[in-house]
């Protein structure tokens, strides 16, 4: 196991107190332990801020809270700033509704190297079965057996392979599957210092692919994807997504274009404002 590769954990949240909670007890009981956490916090109540606060009282992991005002979603603002606020050398991306196995970050901690991004994915789960588990399928990970999650009903051929995939069998098909190896919130590690040399995140967007297109950005700087999806795993808990809309995905996706036709590296709605 590599000790030595310092991490930070940018967790991104808004208003799922109740899933950032099982999140968290799941960074608690991971076998790396060099990294810290910081909850990129878009704008929660205070119902967030409790959680968080316990958190902090009781865990050996340093977190660190960012926070901005609620004033519609701005995602992207809060997860540059988090970036720039990283102490560590390598950054892994996730979201507050995503429970990681308790390898997940050793995962990403071996796996890391230099001119590449990992791309890993999730598996989701239902309302009812992401309401059921509870601290203690966390850290006897009960939550990730393929058993216990088709009794209490998962379903689906992918989510279940990705589950059940070990060793050199999921190395092998990380190796053979079709899917781009593609920059996702969710699940997704790099170095800091490539993320400030693309300088971060496109402000201007807002749901629907910002996380593809900084990698895009990434690619187009020679910083390549590297799948990782059968061997970093964390299960996607259900919620609402009221904050998708038909006219931020048509921007996104002309966004999109625009980076891949042009092959600009360095937005100037990111970190920094270049765009006078």
């Amino acid at each position: 196991m590599n000790q030595d590769l310092k991490i930070t954990v940018i967790m991104a949240t808004y208003n799922m107190p109740e899933w950032l909670e099982k999140v968290i007890i799941g960074y608690e009981n991971q076998t790396y332990k060099n990294f810290d956490v910081i909850i990129a916090d878009d704008g929660s109540g205070e119902e967030t801020k409790k959680i968080i606060d316990a958190a902090k009282e009781r865990s050996i992991i340093k977190i660190n809270h960012l926070w901005h005002e609620d004033e519609g979603y701005r995602r992207q603002t809060i997860l540059n700033r988090a970036i720039t606020e990283a102490k560590n050398e390598y950054i892994l991306f996730t979201d507050g509704d995503c429970i990681p196995r308790k390898d997940f970050v050793e995962v990403h901690a071996n796996l890391a190297e230099r001119g590449r991004f990992l791309s890993g994915g999730y598996c989701k789960l239902p309302m009812e079965l992401s309401k059921l588990i509870s601290k203690d399928d966390i850290l006897t990970q009960r939550c990730f057996d393929v058993k216990w999650l088709r009794e209490n009903g998962l379903t689906g051929s992918s989510q279940l392979r990705k589950l059940g995939a070990q060793g050199k069998w999921a190395d092998f098909l990380d190796f053979v599957t079709p899917a781009n190896a593609s920059f996702n919130n969710c699940n997704t590690s790099a170095w800091r210092e490539d993320l400030i040399e693309v300088n971060g995140y496109d402000e201007r967007m807002r749901y629907g692919g910002p996380d593809r297109e900084i990698g895009e950005r990434l690619e187009n700087k020679g910083i390549k994807g590297k799948q990782i999806r059968h061997r970093a795993i964390c299960v996607h808990l259900d919620h609402a997504r009221g904050y998708k809309t038909k006219e931020s995905l048509e921007r996104n996706l002309e966004i999109r274009r625009n980076t891949r036709k042009t092959g600009v590296v360095k937005t100037p709605y990111g970190i920094e404002k270049l765009n006078g």
